[in-house]
């Protein structure tokens, strides 16, 4: 598992529009973006007992999340993804589902998964077991994605941060979904070995600090 460094801050709209100049000057426009954004929509797992929303709560060091990503409307690629956690340290482990996958899991069927190659389709099948994971809450956002070779280096600028409870809409774009309370927006910074003094430099925002936001915890606000 390889693992990356992360930095998050939560951050306020003047911030935004300093951030997003300085970063179009040094950085690359992810070419997934549409217009330079793209719509994320995920859905998170957690139990009945909130280990998941508590383990973030309680700062606890080493931590992980399962949820179910698409991007920009586009069912035709979702993936589950694992998200691991080691302080300031994040890695993330993926697998391609069918839309056909999706609807089945969220009609509680999981023997689809016993017949899946891949690894993290079965480890979420055991947690899903041994830890009553289920599909918990919806969580929708506009991301600006920039990239910058050295360092592989990827900048994140997130906001109108959305939830919604409806999962068995999570596939359909006329999902309701309401805005987070505070309306806040996100700096998320991700590197590898090194991260590059131009990019330090872009980032550098002296009245803010990295701290450990969650939109999903956030989202769970209301249940």
């Amino acid at each position: 598992m390889r693992y990356r460094h992360e930095w998050k801050y939560e951050i306020n709209y003047g911030d935004f529009l300093i951030l997003k100049t300085r970063l179009d000057a040094v950085m690359t426009r992810d070419t997934h973006a549409r217009d330079g954004v793209y719509q994320v929509r995920s859905l998170y797992f957690d139990n009945y007992s909130n280990k998941v929303l508590k383990e973030k709560i309680n700062g606890v060091n080493q931590r992980e999340k399962f949820r179910i990503r698409y991007y920009n409307g586009d069912t035709s690629l979702i993936r589950l993804e694992k998200k691991s956690k080691n302080g300031n340290l994040s890695s993330k482990e993926s697998a391609q589902l069918s839309l056909s996958e999706v609807a089945a899991l969220l009609e509680g069927k999981r023997d689809w998964m016993l017949k899946r190659e891949e690894n993290l389709i079965r480890e979420l099948y055991a947690k899903m077991q041994s830890q009553n994971l289920l599909p918990r809450t919806i969580v929708d956002y506009l991301r600006i994605p920039y990239v910058f070779k050295p360092g592989n280096v990827r900048v994140t600028l997130d906001y109108d941060i959305r939830m919604g409870t409806d999962l068995a809409h999570f596939a359909d774009q006329g999902c309701v979904t309401l805005p987070v309370r505070e309306n806040p927006m996100i700096l998320e910074v991700k590197w590898d070995e090194f991260l590059p003094a131009i990019i330090q430099d872009a980032v550098d925002l002296p009245s803010r600090r990295a701290g450990a936001f969650s939109k999903y915890a956030s989202c769970r606000q209301y249940g």
